[in-house]
């Protein structure tokens, strides 16, 4: 079948008769698909598995089909029906077979499929090649031996004849259980006695027997009860207890032991059937089989001991270096711009194999010698030695891979590579940094430390020395072709740091006409363009935004743009050749799978920065989409990066992981926080303080009623279907506990009706508090609001002004409408508010002498909550919680960053006994994570149990009495 193509995708699926099929698809897109059942397909599988050009879909499904012909072969199969047809599945696999197919699927996951489904995928083959073997059996050989027995034509039943494929099967399955039956009770006979003994082999060879390439392994046996007590298993079995000095029970431990060495090793079976198992003499093959079980054999107890100058002393480790293909010139200047740095070319450095004899590397000849050599066996400088047989495969192998540029330095960063799952051994290997990257090396690791630039020329501002050092981080970086994320806290400065980046590359002469391209949210535009002014005069700058946008006559300067305008017009900014690409609020690329973040993938450029006061707001896959666009290829791919990093460390299963992951990405990320010594010490001082709320009578019934039939639907719901209800029931009861209008969509939509799972007393109880069928009373149905009116009063009074944040446009419009009634100056920032007069409404609020002044800022989070410089507030309210500390933070931080001179107070509103006073909790011990691992937010809770969900979301008795003990109260004061 050389005509089926396995350089392309293959699929495994079911078939229309009930056999699966296999499908192949040709390597260029609707050229040919050749769709095979299981057992014809498996010769392509068998031949496809030592194919170098195999796609990873086919290796995976290669691996699955060798695997599956193993364990057929071992016995392990059962039979099974369904579907009314008659077949075979795999069964009784043990703890190794599991492993094996854990191995696999890790090893051949690929960008298209993750561990667990390649998993599962390579189960569902197994069974299949299980049900395809019997199949495939030739009918006439049965028939032959005895017709009786022969299926009835067209059955789809394997055949039943006694010496047919499905009858050997059931003989083997007998045998082995019948053997394990026995051990287990060998097993039991000797539990009771005290364990005497254990063994172990020492390798022997005298010199003809090397050069025959053999030796000798003596069986040993030790006292546990006395280390220094040991002697030759022949002296046991022929000597008496005075020469030997073990009891009479001791040769039964041994041939236990000798038994469990066997299981592992099965070499040493023979020793079991010798009268005296004294020793056994090994051949090539039996050698290195002996060296591959030395660990396993380590684990049950059984140590194997070699003599000092045989001994195998062979290490391996990857050199990597450049590869000079021919032609190639020698080592390229690191301070060329990325088009010439050698980390924006493919393959131009390599992995490759070092064998050193006890730390001294062969040289060439000997390398050779080794690669050639048909035993494990081998004398080299003068002496024997045993050579491994993973050691022997990576000298014939020589080169591992080839490597990009960015995974040459991750692997000179971090000492180790990742060895192919095509090796025999797979998993990682000590590095030896080659001389052309060690300079390299050097330099990305001193950017960060090093004396800091001065000022570039054309800057109209004093830098500060963090600012310094940040420009100098970029500058060394960027000058070697690489990218950077620069992740300072919000209003630590990086806009003047990148535009002091610019003039530096320009007096550098790296830009040429180049211009800097700076993508950010709609609502900075005005910020960058007055920021660029105001510190470099005289450099242009333009937006490409709205209607009349161009890039005609572009020469240097700044070019202004949204990621809503690259998404639409990617082609246009892809055909200017940038200097720098710069991502602001580079959060907003945190999914690489996006439409945005493809487009920013495609503009050409020299150096990308991405700037983000947050990284990580959900997981860590975040930070590799933001870092895998700075520096592509540094991390991996996405697959493999959320195997080797990801998910290790946000499990919190390996806790190195964390502290190598640092090393790896603290060249490329640089963070600096408001509370770092010598960073901002002018900052003044920030309140924190946190107000713990009642409900009113109204948000109890609301409450309590929402709770009740979200949980029964959710109960009764499917997976796909709870997840969404989940949602809505978190998202339901954080706006009852907001106000209920919110909840009850009371003056936003006339035509709405309540949400989905208000109960209709709670509906009607709250139409009743609204006091008739005109406008809907806002204030005494919620302290949310009173809390409000007071920290309101309090700054005007004081002649401050305020921040006011909420998640939830709905909640907005209420707190609008309610200033609005009580007289209180304000305005509002949401999403849909247009460019021009979102920077209109930031120069009204930061103009505190103007009389068009307005002291109070009402802002939907997620479009106010980044890029605004807003430090005239001294206060910042969050009605809401965001149930992500990083997002809070950067909200925060509109206020509370350079340029504030007055404290901050910051206050959090937070209902008692509610869902919301239970996720603060979770949030203060989120923020004592580290920077790099961060929860998941509302998405983290739809996975609880329904259990868990409901203590979650109950309203605690204390909030239900203190509403009751409250609507009293208020009851008799009214009555007086």
């Amino acid at each position: 079948m050389s005509f089926v193509p396995v350089s392309g995708p293959a699929t495994f699926r079911p078939g229309d008769g009930g056999e699966p099929l296999i499908e192949f698809t040709d390597a260029v897109p609707a050229r040919r698909t050749v769709a095979l059942p299981v057992r014809a397909a498996l010769p392509v599988l068998s031949r496809a598995h030592t194919a170098d050009d195999a796609h990873p879909s086919v290796a995976l499904l290669s691996g699955a089909a060798l695997l599956g012909l193993r364990l057929v072969a071992a016995g392990k199969v059962a039979p099974t029906s369904g579907d009314g047809r008659a077949g075979w599945r795999v069964d009784g696999l043990d703890d190794r077979d599991h492993d094996a197919v854990r191995r696999l699927a890790a090893a051949r996951a690929h960008d298209d499929l993750g561990a667990d489904e390649a998993a599962g995928l390579v189960r569902r083959v197994l069974d299949a090649v299980a049900d395809a073997m019997p199949r495939a059996a030739p009918a006439v050989r049965t028939a032959t031996r005895r017709a009786t027995s022969a299926p009835e034509a067209g059955s789809d039943e394997p055949g039943r004849g006694p010496d047919d494929f499905a009858d050997r099967v059931r003989r083997r399955l007998a045998e082995r259980t019948a053997r394990e039956e026995e051990a287990a009770r060998s097993r039991k006979r000797v539990a009771d006695l005290p364990e005497l003994v254990r063994v172990s082999l020492r390798v022997e060879a005298d010199e003809e027997e090397l050069v025959a390439g053999s030796v000798r392994v003596v069986l040993q046996v030790h006292d546990e009860r006395d280390p220094l007590h040991v002697c030759d298993a022949a002296v046991l079995w022929t000597g008496s207890e005075k020469e030997h000095g073990f009891g009479p029970r001791a040769r039964i431990h041994a041939s236990i032991a000798l038994r469990g060495a066997a299981d592992v090793w099965p070499v040493a079976d023979r020793f079991l059937g010798l009268a005296v198992p004294d020793q056994l003499t090994l051949d090539g093959d039996e050698i290195s089989s002996l060296l591959t079980q030395v660990g396993a054999l380590r684990e049950i107890g059984v140590d194997v001991h070699w003599p000092r100058a045989l001994g195998p002393e062979l290490t391996t480790r990857a050199v990597l270096d450049r590869q000079r293909d021919k032609g190639d010139p020698g080592p390229r200047n690191p301070e060329l711009p990325l088009q010439e740095s050698p980390f924006s070319v493919e393959g131009l450095f390599a992995f490759s194999w070092q064998v050193a004899l006890h730390g001294e590397p062969l040289t060439d000849e000997e390398m050779a010698e080794l690669a050639r050599a048909a035993s494990p066996v081998i004398k080299l400088r003068g002496s024997w030695t045993i050579v491994d047989p993973t050691t022997a495969l990576r000298a014939r192998k020589r080169l591992i891979r080839k490597a990009t540029g960015a995974q040459a330095l991750a692997a000179a960063l971090t000492g180790t590579t990742e060895v192919p799952a095509a090796d025999e051994d797979p998993g990682t290997a000590e590095v030896i940094v080659g001389a052309s990257l060690l300079r390299v090396r050097e330099q990305v690791l001193a950017a960060a430390t090093r004396e800091p630039l001065p000022e570039p020329p054309g800057l109209d501002a004093r830098l500060r020395d963090y600012q310094r050092h940040g420009l100098t981080w970029l500058a060394d970086l960027t000058g070697l072709g690489l990218g950077a994320c620069l992740a300072d806290d919000m209003g630590l400065g990086k806009t003047i740091t990148l535009i002091a980046l610019h003039l530096h590359r320009r007096a550098a002469g790296l830009t040429g006409d180049a211009p800097t391209l700076v993508v950010c949210p709609a609502s900075l535009l005005g910020n960058w363009e007055s920021e660029v002014h105001r510190f470099a005069p005289g450099v242009a700058v333009r937006r490409f935004h709205g209607g009349s946008r161009s890039l005609d006559d572009l020469r240097g300067g700044f070019v202004l743009t949204t990621y809503g305008t690259l998404r639409r017009d990617a082609a246009t900014l892809a055909a200017v050749e940038w200097d720098l690409v710069v991502a602001d609020e580079a959060q907003h690329v945190k999914n690489s799978r996006t439409t945005t973040a493809r487009a920013l993938r495609q503009l050409p450029n020299r150096a990308r920065v991405a700037l983000t006061g947050t990284p990580v707001e959900n997981d860590l896959t975040e930070l590799w989409s933001i870092l895998d666009w700075c520096v592509p290829g540094l991390l991996g791919s996405r697959q493999a990066f959320r195997r080797v990093w990801g998910a290790p460390i946000e499990s919190g299963t390996e806790p190195t992981k964390a502290r190598q992951f640092a090393d790896l990405i603290g060249p490329f990320l640089l963070r600096r926080r408001k509370s770092d010594p010598g960073i901002a010490p002018e900052l003044p001082p920030k309140t924190e303080t946190d107000h713990l709320l009642g409900l009113t009578r109204e948000q109890v019934v609301l409450y309590e009623a929402f709770v009740r039939d979200s949980m029964e639907r959710i109960e009764r719901a499917d997976p796909e279907t709870r997840r969404g209800l989940v949602l809505a029931l978190l998202t339901g009861l954080k706006q009852i506990c907001n106000h209920p209008a919110q909840f009850l969509r009371q003056n936003l939509e006339p035509s709405a009706s309540p949400a989905s799972g208000a109960s209709k007393l709670a509906a009607t109880s709250s139409r009743r508090a609204a006091g008739g069928s005109g406008a809907v009373r806002l204030q005494g149905r919620s302290e949310k609001l009173e809390l409000l009116d007071e920290l309101v009063a309090t700054v005007l009074a004081e002649g401050g002004a305020v921040l006011v944040f909420t998640q939830y446009v709905a909640m907005a419009r209420l707190i609008e409408q309610h200033l609005s009634t009580a007289g209180v100056p304000h305005q509002f920032l949401h999403g849909g508010t247009p460019v021009a007069q979102r920077e209109a409404m930031v120069r009204r609020f930061q103009a505190a002498d103007d009389e068009h002044g307005v002291p109070v800022f009402l802002l939907s989070l997620k479009a106010g909550g980044t890029g605004l410089n807003l430090t005239r507030a001294d206060h910042v309210i969050h009605v809401d919680r965001w149930w992500n500390p990083a997002v809070e933070e950067q909200a925060t931080d509109r206020a509370y960053r350079i340029g504030q001179t007055k404290p901050v107070q910051v206050h959090r509103m937070i209902t008692q006994g509610t869902i919301e006073e239970r996720v603060a909790q979770l949030l203060t011990r989120k923020r004592q994570l580290a920077d790099a691992v961060l929860a998941r937010g509302d998405a983290a809770l739809t996975e609880l149990s329904n259990e868990e969900l409901r203590d979650l979301v109950t309203l605690r008795r204390s909030a239900r009495e203190a509403a009751e003990a409250a609507e009293a109260a208020e009851a008799e004061q009214d009555a007086e």
